[in-house]
């Protein structure tokens, strides 16, 4: 097909490339903040605004650890959008 041609041809995203788009915007406005939930661990940058001031108790309680795998589960589902989205790029 000449160029001329092929350059009228309106883009449109597949339904799968807009659900993979949807999904990545989602999934790192929540990453954003669930990182900012957590609890500073000491030392770093978090400290120099007065973060570093607390004590850390007994540990990590429940709630913390339920954060983690929060963040964690929606760190893959955050990067299997991006694979996914590569390989859409990539092979169409």
């Amino acid at each position: 097909m000449p160029d001329s041609v092929r350059s009228h041809r309106p883009h449109t995203l597949s339904g799968m490339r807009m659900f993979l788009d949807i999904l990545l915007i989602i999934t790192s406005l929540l990453l954003v903040l669930l990182v900012l939930l957590h609890r500073a661990k000491g030392g770093g940058l978090s400290s120099l605004f007065g973060g570093g001031v607390q004590s850390s108790l007994s540990g990590s309680t429940v709630v913390e650890k339920n954060l983690d795998r929060v963040t964690i589960f929606t760190g893959v589902i955050w990067l299997i959008a991006i694979l996914g989205i590569g390989l859409e790029i990539k092979f169409a």
